[in-house]
């Protein structure tokens, strides 16, 4: 009797296959027709690793390291070889701890407790990494029941991922393996080492960055360029972190069930406050400031913050006034489009510079001026407020996207201004080897907030979101290292206390719509965190502004 086959389509061909090939050895057969490697399968429109095997008749598309998702498994399955890699090199060193931090320029920080870091140690580990990929080992998965899976992570001393675990109410974890090397990593891997090809090592600080393409550039490395005061902000809250002793979600977790989470909340808002009192200090200190510019991502907490800075200006004698760049929006019709013919309301083109500097510089020079109100259903600016007109004491607090572009204010001298880069810069990892994308505290934030105030779904949300990142990658983030100080809007505890707000939005996006694949992954990386009711939060604090209840008007 022979082999049973099953018809598949793949784009406009339909073939059969022998039912239980793996959908690797069909990805090889088409890797020809695409510019960058294969790692992930649609089946049916459900995402599968390239590992499994064809069960029956079906559609399957393929996804390579240059789309979104293949991307991310390929800095994920990096991160396990390159944690593999260590441990060989240190031949399972007793006591010895991998910890994946943060972002830093194309790559991960990373340092290792226990091990002296430094040029003899890295380049042993990019020898070995670079020897696994050539070996080109299968990256196996398994299966095993939640109790299974702690006792290994206790006997390979990964106690992060035991503590974690504890709290899991899933009775099954997936295990991932490299020949005896066992590791759980949140999310999909490539099927091999040898897909791993791209990678450089960099000693920097206390540890190492490793540096890996980018999605538009899926085989090639771009220079290393740190960003060295986002990394001693984000290294700063890290030590905070480990000084709490809540250096990963399993941490928290302990702290919120068997402690009292609202000491660790009041600690939290009260190191914010404090930071917020230092900048504000430090602006006080210099007669010649009037125009301090405030620029971030989005749900960065932007508003809230500069009502907070003007409380603490007035602490220290000085009168605020608050300006929306948005205010000075260009006419609706005047409105840049972008590559969809729809309104660009993200790129510098969309703000009427030449009014704003204007205005910035009337004021300066001690004349009243009237300020525009942008009104956002006629698109059109109205001058309906009273006259501005600076004091000896009073300062200008601006806020917008683009206030750290040096042509938003070349007309204005820089003796004259202090600029603030804000954003949500997660501290918190999974584990030690699992972090939390800081896009993903945002995206959560957000999608709180449009559903609360703008009547937005969480399908809404996330379907835009590319569009809100790509928007910070190009006005945003080139210029975050132009600042004169950085703050971390990022609380400690947020994600637990969001858990409850999001997790209904996420549960009503339907299952055969685009957005689902990432409405589950959300809903799998909340299922960590233990929730802790919002009551708990201060009127003030920077996640009123998405949860509501605060004493701001935003």
């Amino acid at each position: 009797m022979g082999q049973e086959m099953v018809n598949v389509q793949i784009g406009n061909n339909r073939k059969q296959y022998p039912k239980g090939i793996s959908y690797l050895e069909i990805a090889k057969e088409y890797q020809k027709d695409y510019t960058d490697d294969i790692v992930l399968v649609f089946v049916n429109g459900r995402l599968q690793e390239l590992a499994k095997t064809l069960k029956g008749d079906c559609t399957l598309s393929f996804l390579t390291t240059a789309d979104h998702i293949g991307h991310a498994t390929y800095i994920r399955s990096m991160k396990f070889m390159l944690v593999k890699a260590i441990y060989d090199v240190c031949n399972h060193k007793e006591g010895m701890k991998v910890r994946v931090h943060f972002s830093v320029s194309d790559g991960l920080y990373c340092t290792v407790d226990g091990i002296l870091v430094d040029a003899v140690f890295l380049e042993k580990v990019k020898a070995r990494m670079q020897e696994l990929a050539a070996k080109d080992i299968p990256i196996l998965k398994r299966s095993v029941n939640t109790d299974e899976a702690i006792a290994i992570f206790r006997r390979h001393g990964m106690y992060d991922k035991e503590r974690l675990f504890a709290y899991r109410r899933v009775s099954k974890v997936n295990i991932y393996s490299l020949n005896e090397f066992e590791d759980y990593f949140y999310g999909y891997m490539v099927p091999s080492t040898g897909y791993l090809k791209y990678f450089e090592l960099y000693l920097y600080d206390e540890g190492f960055v490793i540096q890996m393409p980018v999605r538009k550039e899926p085989r090639a490395l771009r220079p290393f360029h740190p960003a060295h005061k986002l990394f001693q902000v984000l290294k700063e809250s890290t030590v905070w972190g480990d000084m709490q002793e809540i250096e990963t979600v399993g941490a928290l977790n302990d702290l919120i069930t068997k402690w009292d989470a609202l000491d660790m909340i009041l600690v939290q808002e009260a190191l914010q406050e404090k930071k917020i009192a230092d900048i504000a200090e430090k602006i006080s200190t210099n007669p010649n400031v009037k125009f301090i510019l405030i620029a971030g991502p989005s749900s960065s907490g932007k508003t809230t913050f500069s009502h907070r800075l003007s409380i603490q200006l007035k602490a220290h004698g000085m009168t605020p006034h608050p300006i929306a760049v948005d205010n000075f929006f260009v006419e609706r019709e005047d409105t840049p489009r972008d590559e969809k013919g729809e309104y660009n309301f993200e790129c510098l083109e969309a703000v009427d510079l030449e009014l704003f500097q204007e205005c910035m510089r009337r004021l300066l020079l001690g004349e009243e001026v009237v300020l525009p109100t942008f009104d956002f259903k006629t698109g059109h600016k109205e001058y309906t407020g009273a006259p501005k007109k600076l004091g000896e004491n009073d300062v200008l607090v601006i806020e917008g996207i683009h206030c750290l572009n040096p042509k938003m204010t070349v007309q204005l001298p820089d003796a004259n201004k202090f600029k603030i880069y804000i954003s949500a810069l997660t501290q918190l990892n999974v584990d030690e080897h699992n972090r939390i994308p800081t896009t993903d505290g945002r995206l959560l934030r957000r999608m709180v907030r449009d559903a609360r105030t703008r009547g937005k779904s969480a399908k809404e949300t996330i379907r835009m979101w590319p569009s809100v990142r790509r928007g910070e990658e190009e006005n945003i983030f080139p210029y975050q290292e132009e600042a004169d100080e950085m703050f971390n809007s990022s609380l400690i505890y947020e994600l637990a206390v969001l858990k409850a707000y999001v997790e209904p939005l996420l549960f009503g996006i339907e299952h055969d719509c685009p957005e689902y694949l990432e409405a589950k992954r959300l809903l799998k990386f909340l299922d960590y965190f233990v929730g802790i009711g919002s009551e708990k939060i201060p009127a003030n604090s920077l996640l009123r502004e998405f949860v509501g209840g605060g004493c701001f008007k935003v």
